[in-house]
This record gives structure tokens, C-alpha cells and sequence, in this order.
């Protein structure tokens, strides 16, 4: 029978290593009920916000808090799937719930992500309320090759450009920029909601929703050129008017960002000057 030697490159395919890009979930609670309300609370009403992204299903929030929890994968699984995320690995887990997550063919992973602190709202509950599983984006390479000459890495792909909007955003609708930044050229009206994975500029009136870093990204930041927001995020943090802003940045030009205060995720609302 012949062998393959590790010198020789076969002439049909090639094995090379690669970084891809995946969806890391990091499960904080075996009450599937409770992950399905909030899941839908928070990806219901963006029907887009995933792909079919390939999906790690990270453990070691749950097995830190609850190390004799059974999971219960045959439900986790259409769960997961009903939001368009695709679960093809695990990692994290105690032996018990690994031998569970491999018995419905999810390919365990030695490495671990350290879950990052949980953003803590500066207001009372948000309309979109914090998830017990906590959606990160994370990558995993793959096997290496075993030819003792391994191809140069592929260019990576070019950033997408930001999304611009050039017409009024009216009541009751929405604009997600997914993967990119958004400009608005008009105004955000009240009752509208303008969402992006990166920053959020609009130059006019924003006078509804602003969602920014929508996927976790804290480095995102809002700008209008006339804040009198309904509600503002970024990455998970939220204010309403039920906090008002101050008077130096209401209804003026200003830009928000995160910054950590006494270990406390807070918005930052600061003037704009001309």
C-alpha cells in the first residue's frame, strides 16, 4: 500500500493553515427558556444581525458558575440555528458537558476565551436587556500543515466601507449597518433606529435610537451634529431619557463613547466644538 511522505505535495489539494473568522457564544446559564426570551429580545427585531456565522460555543462562563450544570445540546443546537448562527465547536466546558456538546458532533477546542467584564447600564433596565450568553467575535486557526513548505498566508480581504444614508430615517424604521460603520446624511427621527458594528455618524438631528459597536465592539463611538437621542448604546451600554443629557451637549454637536469608571462600563457624552 503506498504512503504519502510528508515532502511530497500532492498534485489534487493542498492542507494550509488559516485564521477564520468565527462567532464565539459564551453561555452563562443552563436555563434554555431564559436564553430563548433573551436572544430574541435582543436579536428578534434585526432579523440580519447574523449570517449563518460559524459559531464556538463557549463554556467557561457556565462551568466557573455552574460546574454540575447538564446542558441540554439537542435543544441548544435549533436554538442557536432559529438566529442564523451555525454551532460547530465547543470549548471550556467540564468534562461532562464537553463528552454532551461531542455527542452531538461539536468538535471540542483546547483554547478558552477569557470572558470580558459584563457592560453595566448607567439606567434602569434597557429596552434590549443583557443576554446570559454574551456574543463575542473570536477567531481559530486551523491545523497546520504537515508539507514541510507552507504557502504564504492569503491577503486578508479589504474592510467594508461605511454604509451611508442620504434621506431622512423615519418613525418606526430601522438601518443596520452590519460589519461596518453608518453615516446618516439627514435626520434620525423619533421612533427610527440607526445600528452599526462600528461607529455611527449622523450629520443632522438624531432624534431617535443610536446602537453602536452592536457586536461588542467598545472602541465604537456616536456623533450628530444635534444629540437629542431617545436612547443610546454602545456595545451593550444603554441610556434612555430617562437620564437626560446635560445642557452643554443637548441638542448640540457632540460625540459618546465608553470608558471605564471605577470598574463600571459608562457612556461619555462630550461637546463637539466648532
Amino acid at each position: 500500500m503506498p504512503v504519502a511522505l510528508a515532502g511530497n505535495v500532492p498534485a489534487s489539494f493542498e492542507i494550509k493553515s488559516a485564521s477564520l473568522p468565527l462567532v464565539a457564544l459564551l453561555l452563562k446559564s443552563s436555563d434554555l427558556g431564559l436564553l430563548e426570551r433573551e436572544m430574541a429580545a435582543r436579536f428578534g427585531d434585526i432579523p440580519d444581525f447574523f449570517d449563518d456565522d460559524a459559531l464556538i460555543i463557549d463554556l467557561a462562563p457556565i462551568k466557573a458558575e455552574q460546574p454540575e450544570a447538564v446542558l441540554d445540546f439537542d435543544a441548544l443546537l435549533p436554538l442557536l440555528r432559529q438566529h442564523r448562527l451555525r454551532p460547530l465547536s465547543v470549548r471550556g466546558g467540564s468534562p461532562a458537558q464537553m463528552e454532551a456538546a461531542i455527542k452531538v458532533g461539536l468538535v471540542p477546542t483546547a483554547e478558552a476565551i477569557v470572558p470580558r467584564r459584563p457592560p453595566v447600564a448607567e439606567t434602569a433596565p434597557p429596552p434590549r436587556p443583557q443576554s446570559q450568553a454574551e456574543v463575542v467575535v473570536a477567531s481559530a486557526p486551523s491545523p497546520v500543515s504537515a508539507d514541510a513548505a507552507v504557502p504564504p498566508a492569503e491577503p486578508a480581504q479589504a474592510p467594508l466601507s461605511a454604509l451611508v444614508i442620504d434621506r431622512p430615517v423615519r418613525s418606526g424604521q430601522q438601518v443596520y449597518a452590519r460589519g461596518r460603520d453608518l453615516v446618516v446624511m439627514a435626520m434620525v427621527n423619533p421612533g427610527a433606529e440607526v445600528i452599526a458594528d462600528g461607529h455611527i455618524h449622523v450629520y443632522a438631528p438624531l432624534r431617535g435610537r443610536a446602537i453602536a459597536g452592536a457586536r461588542g465592539d467598545q472602541h465604537a463611538r456616536i456623533f450628530a451634529l444635534e444629540m437629542n437621542p431617545e436612547l443610546i448604546s454602545i456595545a451593550g451600554v444603554y441610556r434612555t431619557t430617562d437620564s437626560p443629557l446635560a445642557p452643554e451637549v443637548w441638542g448640540r454637536a457632540a460625540q459618546i463613547h465608553l470608558a471605564s469608571d471605577d470598574g463600571a462600563d459608562k457612556l461619555i457624552v462630550t461637546a463637539i466644538s466648532g
